[in-house]
């Protein structure tokens, strides 16, 4: 642990695996005591008990991100426990349903997938500013994707979603940038998680295709974004506001 942020409490929403899961241990290494947040209580009590058995501070908190009562509990609970909140990593998110197109694509899909992945984090953040605006340096980090700076044909409304989310990020930046609060998103391209496998990313016919995508040649790895994440959130980025990050091997560079 490198203690750059001592004494600092980051939340991380989505954080029992994935994206959210090596932001938080991340943000853990560099001395921050992390809230980890997702609905799978199991998983993210493992993630806070690997914080504790590095010589960390963590806690887990269940939210489900499509219930506005449980996002408003969430933020409250960390604050009451912890005093303050510093960063907030609004990572959770769904794929919904991958190349079906647009045409195509179910309502009740769309809905869970806007839900989810945009009006969430909005919400997070609605609830969370008030409490960063307290710090002298705080910072929020959404997580976008490659999806939200280029079209493609992974589904409608995951690359809405996505977009969304990187039009909110620079919204938020704008009015809250002259108070010292920081926003910005990371995009991430294919990272190897759950959600890929899930989406079929990694068949013997389509992983080929995909890594071809990435000019270095390979998929990120988590640990890769969050490395991302917990840069954006130190004092190293400290001039840094309203800027979409991709960690994507080059791909949106072609």
């Amino acid at each position: 642990m490198d203690n750059q942020f001592e004494a600092k409490v980051a939340l991380v929403t989505g954080g029992n695996s994935g994206l959210g899961k090596a932001s938080a241990l991340s943000l853990a290494r560099a001395g921050a005591r992390v809230v980890v947040s997702g609905r799978r209580a199991a998983e993210g009590e493992q993630v806070a008990q690997l914080i504790k058995d590095a010589g960390g501070e963590a806690t887990f908190i269940r939210a489900d991100m499509s219930l506005r009562p449980d996002i408003e509990a969430l933020v409250a609970q960390t604050v009451e426990m912890y005093g303050r909140l510093d960063f907030a990593v609004n990572n959770a998110g769904v794929e919904g349903t991958f190349f079906v197109p647009t045409a195509d694509y179910a309502e009740d899909t769309w809905d869970e997938v806007l839900n989810i992945n945009l009006k969430a984090v909005w919400l997070c953040m609605k609830y969370e500013i008030p409490h960063l605006l307290k710090q002298k340096s705080s910072s929020i980090v959404n997580m976008s994707s490659v999806a939200g700076l280029v079209g493609g044909p992974i589904g409608a409304a995951y690359h809405a979603s996505k977009h969304g989310v990187i039009g909110l990020t620079r919204a938020a930046a704008i009015e809250y940038a002259a108070q010292g609060l920081r926003v910005n998103a990371v995009a991430p391209a294919v990272i190897h998680t759950a959600m890929t496998e899930r989406g079929g990313f990694h068949t013997a016919e389509l992983e080929p295709q995909l890594i071809a995508m990435h000019p270095m040649g390979r998929f990120g790895t988590p640990e890769e974004v969050a490395e991302a994440v917990t840069w954006l959130c130190s004092d190293a980025a400290s001039f840094i506001t309203g800027h979409v990050l991709p960690v994507d091997g080059g791909l949106v560079a072609r």
